[in-house]
């Protein structure tokens, strides 16, 4: 019937489908330039590689524009040119399909399946004093734990925090982790596992006496281990280990976080968030480690498996984050140090950008939410294996620059403000209230920035948040790489898209009834655009501001 939300994944495959080759030759174009002549692409390269010369047969070109499908985009006539074949949307049907009665911007993506994650911080178990390298870790999983849930997927968090300490930076940051003095059973586990420990054949007893013995259960050949299970990906350094009762209850935490898991909806099918895992099994775990901490983590990963030899630890997956620098000062600086730096400075930003207006009281809440954005987007912007720095001067936040978090947030301020002031508008009687969306006439949408925000932003949103919540399977080892970045990368390059176009274009215009009906379907467009906005910031813990 051609009815339905269109996706990106489903018209390429149809235009695949198309020209009767199984290699994926179409492309989607997202820059404004060759947005103004094309919207999909097979490049010319491609045509060659998977027909003689290039050349398509013209009865496979000519079926394009009848393309029909739930998801597929409805399409134009498909052209020969010197960049290869090429075919535009035929845009107002487009709109009418993305932006009519119930587009369902937050449908689960193609391929979504329930299922259920572990994410494991041991950050949250380390030092009395976190540092902004712990901080990036926590951040990492506590999104991804927001991207998973939004997927359908049950998440369990270890470790559950200790109330004897304080944990007010988390809150500031509004990390939303659970914390407890933890499962009345844990005694109990760590009584069986130090049993299993006197069965186990890689374990040997510890002769007592002062030193590093001192508090030692036992020692555990983890390389013997490693070598007779054939497991690859482990540091080689790997070797003896000295078992304490503070290990034993992190496994008897993991394991009690994954009976959790399997109860949790005891008649789901076994599924695995890992895709094509070969393993049977509802629960995977992924532990969230910094890489200054990986070899420990890896450490506890061997020490579960002999202990536990069960299919679900061999679902163990390590996701490190690579280090963070800190520069200017370089000197050591605690994660609430670090937190309060960037909350003064946002404060002075706001003051000498609003002027008076930031020193109200009413903008604690905004400068509170705009510091939690700028810490954010510092952390996730940049993939998790990669380096950041961290420039702690003065000058290096800013309320303006285009890649920060506060420019994201003041965008979606603006969008609260636009429709505020066409509510008022309406009260005091200058424009007539929003009609229905069916009565709508979204060809008036012509405007290039408006495709823009539509073909870049709207249609992808439910894939980019499917895609950021993979988490692929390594080809060989334990160590996985997730997009995490891609909500954060997403967000910002939407905020620059959506100025521009708000910048140039003056969508509440005079009150006549001829320029209405381009008023009331720009009006719908931008309704959109601010709900992807909320939902993008909702895996971020971040709340859409009214104002600012």
């Amino acid at each position: 019937t051609g009815e339905g939300r269109p996706r990106v994944a489903a018209t390429l495959r149809a235009l695949n489908e198309a020209l009767g080759r199984p290699a994926a030759l179409w492309v989607k174009e997202s820059g404004a330039r060759n947005l103004r002549h094309r919207d999909f692409l097979a490049p010319r390269a491609a045509l060659s590689a998977a027909f003689p010369g290039g050349q398509v047969p013209p009865e496979a070109v000519s079926t394009v524009p009848s393309l029909r499908g739930p998801a597929v985009l409805p399409l134009r006539v498909c052209r020969q040119t010197p960049a290869g074949l090429t075919v535009q949307v035929r845009r107002p049907e487009a709109f009418q399909r993305l932006l009519g009665p119930l587009p369902g911007p937050n449908c689960p993506a193609e391929g979504a399946q329930t299922s259920c994650v572990v994410l494991h911080c041991p950050a949250l178990r380390g030092p009395a004093a976190l540092r902004p390298r712990h901080l990036r870790s926590i951040l990492l999983a506590d999104h991804l734990a927001q991207l998973l849930r939004a997927q359908g997927v049950d998440v369990c968090l270890v470790p559950a925090l200790n109330e004897e300490r304080s944990w007010e930076v988390l809150r500031q940051l509004r990390i939303d982790w659970p914390s407890g003095s933890g499962c009345s059973s844990l005694p109990d586990a760590v009584s069986a596992l130090k049993a299993a420990l006197r069965q186990c054949s890689c374990a040997t007893a510890c002769e007592q006496g002062p030193g590093p013995a001192e508090g030692v259960i036992c020692k555990v050949h983890l390389k013997s281990f490693v070598e007779q299970q054939h497991l690859v990906g482990y540091d080689p350094n790997l070797d003896v280990l000295l078992v304490t009762e503070v290990m034993l209850r992190a496994v008897a935490e993991l394991q009690e976080a994954v009976q959790q898991c399997l109860v949790s909806d005891p008649m789901a099918p076994p599924a695995s968030c890992f895709p094509n895992e070969g393993q049977s099994s509802c629960c995977s775990i992924v532990h969230v480690v910094n890489c200054e901490e990986e070899f420990q983590q890896q450490q506890l990963d061997v020490l579960w498996r002999i202990l536990d030899p069960g299919a679900h630890t061999a679902l163990q997956k390590h996701l490190v984050c690579g280090p963070v620098k800190v520069t200017n000062p370089s000197s050591s600086i605690g994660a609430d140090q670090y937190f309060q730096l960037r909350k003064r400075q946002m404060y002075e930003a706001s003051v000498m950008k609003y002027g008076e207006l930031a020193e109200d009281e009413a903008w604690t809440e905004v400068i509170d939410t705009l510091t939690v954005a700028a810490i954010r987007f510092e952390m996730l912007s940049t993939a998790h294996r990669s380096q950041i720095t961290l420039d702690l001067e003065n000058n290096s936040i800013s309320t303006k620059g285009t890649k920060s978090g506060a420019f994201v947030m003041y965008n979606c301020a603006r969008l609260a403000t636009l429709f505020d002031s066409f509510e008022r508008a309406v009260e005091q009687g200058t424009y007539p209230p929003l009609p229905p969306v069916s009565e709508l006439n979204f060809s008036c949408l012509r405007e290039e920035g408006e495709w823009l925000l539509l073909f870049n932003y709207l249609l992808p949103f439910p894939e980019v948040l499917h895609q950021a919540a993979q988490l692929p399977l390594p080809s060989k080892g334990i160590r996985i790489t997730a997009n995490t970045e891609t909500v954060c990368k997403f967000l910002i390059q939407l905020s620059m898209d959506f100025s521009s176009y708000y910048n140039r274009v003056h969508v509440l215009g005079e009150p006549f009834p001829h320029l209405f009906d381009q008023m009331f379907a720009r009006l719908r467009l931008l309704g959109a655009v601010r709900d992807v906005f909320h939902s993008a910031l909702a895996t971020l813990h971040l709340p859409p501001l009214s104002q600012i």
